[in-house]
């Protein structure tokens, strides 16, 4: 590793390098940066993103640039990489890559190393397969040098170079290969799809050994000798501040050496995680609450309900949408609301520390590697080169591992400087939870009026939500004309909506004092459960089934209407189903992907159970459709959790739930079966880690209004007694 990271761009730039033995091969590909939102503002960047290199043992290690936290690119990732190199799979490996702007940046994310959007592979599918091809190409030349005939007369088969008799392992050339000129990317053929033996086919992940045996190390298991633990105490309000407090019973306890103070509060350095906990429990803090001490979640919705009955800024608008409305034969008016969440990851955060007066070491899972180099630079005063990320595993992200801010790190690079030692900073479940970063609270309010044929003659359409971006390195590119594209996603850029003559979708962004994060699906999470709940009440309106109605409503729109149709197709929704069931249908395009889902429901007084969910996507070219599947399952699991379970409120400043307790997330025994359908395709690849989550919650609403007749517009779904 101290060879990769010793390598510099120009010498990537260059060509080729030999790292010991071995071959290694940079790429510097064209195409990277399509869906990217923030692309059009970029100069055309094709700075080296990930690289391969091929020992003379003839094993080949894949370094990636992305965090593996469970969504598979460890392995999608690779096998483009082995696709087009022919490697011999059995003996490929991963590894994290170090922190590098320079050499694994992305133009989408204005050259920042960092994984999320689901992008990883749609940004990498081409440059990871030219990589394999480039470095193919390299192994050929040097076996036909070898062997002393014409390149053309040489082939491969994995792991292998072949001419007539003459025969040569990667690992044999690998030497020869790194001294080669990379070839010139436009000079390199990919193969055709009709030819590929890797992608396409269902493939074991690469990570999963480790996991199961216990070996996978995540940033929680990092122990070395002379390593503390630390915890803090922060505010219990969010922009509170620290006006004294006394240590003294915290340092009597055995274990604990120092308490100590930092930005975010007052941290208790100690032996291991059970004296720091008992020592930050002793602490004395006089708190500054400041001026959230009195955020309320009921004050706080009816703020919200204030402001969407006035204009907002628009963010989709077409024709006069108040004459329309007037015209209407019938005319739906109704509220929707979610609340904030958690992310509530399995493992909370923690982060690992270590400075010397020349270098900073970090490990931590993370998501955001370049932006924690960059803020632990300026904490400690080093250049950003000199501070080390060791990414580990990831025991869980959906994106709060990728804070704009790098909350986690910054504070764990403070309490180490302010400690002078190694430390591992470590939240508890309570701190996690509690921590802040979450997904607002959103209001939705709409008026849509019908024509005689019960079609959507007019649309309006207000949010009011805070938003992600704004304050953030991403505003500039992200927020226009005052709206966060983040926040009305899903609604501005509906089938249902931006095809009206008469429409007119409008934001408020408040600020609250509490801190927000993109989650997983991001503003999807609402927007997918609001629309398609609201297309199922105007099939209602209309006395219509609401998959003819969809269908009537995306005639327009094919990729829709293949998930839609293929997942009831699975569903049998016409067939009878057993008493006391219901089965609810929901449709969302999100990250360039397309997902219908199906869920059966059936009630339990006043619990509702989710017996399965068929899902149909659409994600383009399939990479492995393994990995489609366990996502989908997946988005499925945790879109259900907040579809039924989770919710946080705020009472005197303070978040209420705690744990996994009174926030829930679903449990084992709650799970449905879920089947997984994908929908052949040879369009480009779209997104697939967070895209299987949107569907879940209108699928299930819509499936107990059929159940129930209760039409219920409020996450967590909640029945009413009768």
């Amino acid at each position: 590793m101290s060879a990769v990271i010793d390598t510099s761009r120009r010498q990537f730039l260059k060509g080729s390098a030999v790292l010991g033995a071995g071959l290694v091969v940079a790429f510097v590909i064209p195409g990277a940066n399509r869906f990217a939102q923030a692309a059009s503002t970029l100069d055309a960047v094709f700075a080296p993103n990930a690289f391969l290199r091929i020992a003379p043992d003839g094993s080949v290690t894949v370094l990636l640039g992305h965090s593996e936290m469970g969504q598979g690119i460890w392995t999608g990732l690779t096998m483009l990489i082995a696709e087009e190199l022919d490697a011999d799979w059995t003996k490929i490996r991963v590894e994290h890559a170090p922190a590098s702007a320079a050499d694994y940046g992305l133009p989408a994310f204005g050259g920042m190393q960092i994984t999320g959007g689901s992008t990883s592979t749609w940004m990498e599918f081409d440059r990871y397969r030219q990589a394999g091809a480039a470095a193919r190409l390299m192994l050929i030349e040097a076996a036909a040098k070898r062997f002393n005939v014409a390149p053309s007369t040489v082939r491969t088969e994995p792991g292998v170079v072949i001419a007539g008799d003459q025969r040569a392992t990667y690992g044999e050339l690998a030497n020869d290969a790194g001294q080669l000129p990379v070839p010139d990317p436009a000079s390199i053929k990919l193969k055709e799809a009709k030819d590929w033996k890797i992608i396409g086919k269902p493939t074991k992940r690469l990570d999963t050994p480790e996991k199961i045996t216990g070996q996978a190390k995540f940033g929680m298991d990092v122990q070395f000798d002379g390593l503390l633990t630390a915890m803090v105490a922060r505010s219990p309000v969010f922009g509170g501040s620290v006006k004294s407090f006394d240590g003294a019973a915290a340092l009597a306890l055995p274990g604990v050496h120092k308490v100590v103070q930092v930005p975010t509060g007052v941290a208790v350095v100690a032996d291991h995680y059970w004296a720091a906990k008992l020592g930050r429990d002793a602490l004395k803090v006089d708190w500054d609450l400041g001026p959230n001490a009195d955020l309320d979640s009921d004050a706080l919705l009816q703020n919200f309900r204030k402001l969407a009955a006035i204009p907002g800024t628009p963010a989709s608008q077409a024709g006069d949408i108040s004459a329309a409305l007037s015209t209407a034969v019938k005319t739906i008016d109704v509220e929707y609301s979610v609340p904030y969440l958690a992310h509530a990851p399995m493992e909370p955060l923690n982060c690992t520390v270590k400075i010397t007066p020349d270098k900073c070491e970090i490990w931590t899972g993370t998501q955001f590697q370049t932006l924690d180099q960059m803020v632990a630079a300026k904490i400690t005063g080093l250049k950003p080169e000199q501070v080390e990320i060791h990414t580990e595993f990831l025991g869980g992200g959906f994106g709060r591992r990728a804070n704009p801010t790098s909350d986690f790190v910054s504070e764990a690079v403070q309490v180490a400087k302010a400690a002078g030692g190694p430390v591992k900073t470590v939240w508890s479940r309570e701190d996690d939870i509690r921590g802040g970063y979450y997904r607002s609270a959103f209001l939705h309010h709409a008026r849509i009026g019908l024509d005689a044929k019960g079609m959507p003659q007019a649309w309006q359409h207000v949010l009011v939500g805070q938003s992600i971006m704004a304050g953030t390195s991403f505003e500039a590119t992200m927020v226009k004309n005052g709206v966060d594209a983040t926040s009305v996603e899903g609604v501005a850029d509906s089938p249902y909506i931006k095809g009206l003559a008469n429409h007119l979708v409008d934001l408020h962004s408040p600020k609250t004092g509490i801190s927000v994060l993109w989650m997983r699906s991001v503003g999807h999470t609402h927007t997918a459960f609001v629309v398609e709940s609201l297309v199922d009440e105007l099939a209602t309106a209309a006395g219509k089934d609401p998959v003819e109605y969809r269908r009537t409503l995306l005639k327009e729109y094919p990729r829709h209407l293949g998930v839609l149709n293929l997942a009831v197709e699975k569903a049998n929704w016409k067939a009878p189903l057993p008493a006391g069931h219901a089965l609810g249908v929901a449709v969302h395009e999100s990250f360039g992907s397309y997902v219908a889902q199906v869920a059966e429901v059936s009630q339990d007084n006043l619990k509702i159970r989710v017996h399965r969910v068929v899902c149909a996507v659409d994600c383009g070219i399939v990479v492995n459709p393994a990995s489609i599947a366990a996502q989908m399952e997946s988005g499925i699991t945790f879109g259900l959790g907040f579809t039924l379970h989770s919710k946080l409120t705020f009472k005197d400043g303070q978040v209420v739930q705690s744990n996994y307790h009174d926030f829930q997330v679903l449990r084992l025994n709650e799970m449905p079966e879920v089947e997984v359908h994908i929908v052949p395709s040879t369009e480009k690849p779209g997104g697939i880690g967070e895209t299987g989550v949107p569907p879940t919650a209108p699928a299930v609403a819509n499936a107990v209004f059929a159940l129930t007749g209760q039409r219920l517009r409020e996450l967590p779904l909640q029945l009413a007694g009768v």
